[in-house]
């Protein structure tokens, strides 16, 4: 499986009082890794946003082992499924060899309409792009 891997270096700043690191950092790298995909791989579903919105409704993480300040984290993101307004991924994320966290995420493809939203396509773009990260089954 191919996977889109985000590096990422800990700051102090993502730590707690304990040293480690909290554990809602784990989400936004989530979204960090999710953006750099987008600005590498579809950069036209970026410059849609304004019309288009990319809304996450459901997120978690499990944590197996501590992260510290200044590990080296890869937040590996798959694509678990994609339906006709909706995307499914997966997020691993490794320091070294070694797994300590998994994640997952679904995000709903939202068109700004009236004032409001209304459910829109995958855009075709994004749908090819993830595609190529898609779980082996």
């Amino acid at each position: 499986m191919r996977t889109y891997d985000y590096a990422h270096v800990v700051t102090f700043d993502e730590t707690n009082v304990v040293g480690n690191v909290y554990f809602a950092n784990h989400l936004r790298w989530q979204g960090h890794c999710r953006e750099r995909f987008l600005a590498e791989h579809a950069p036209g579903v970026l410059a849609s946003l304004g019309e288009l919105a990319l809304v996450t409704t459901r997120c978690s993480c499990e944590y197996y082992a501590q992260l510290l300040a200044l590990d080296e984290v890869v937040v590996r993101m798959s694509l678990e499924r994609i339906g006709r307004s909706t995307v499914a991924m997966n997020f691993e994320y490794l320091r070294g060899e070694e797994v300590v966290a998994r994640g997952a995420q679904e995000v709903a493809c939202l068109r700004r309409e009236n004032g409001g939203y209304a459910h829109a396509n995958v855009p075709d773009e994004l749908r090819a792009a993830l595609q190529q990260f898609a779980v082996d089954r």
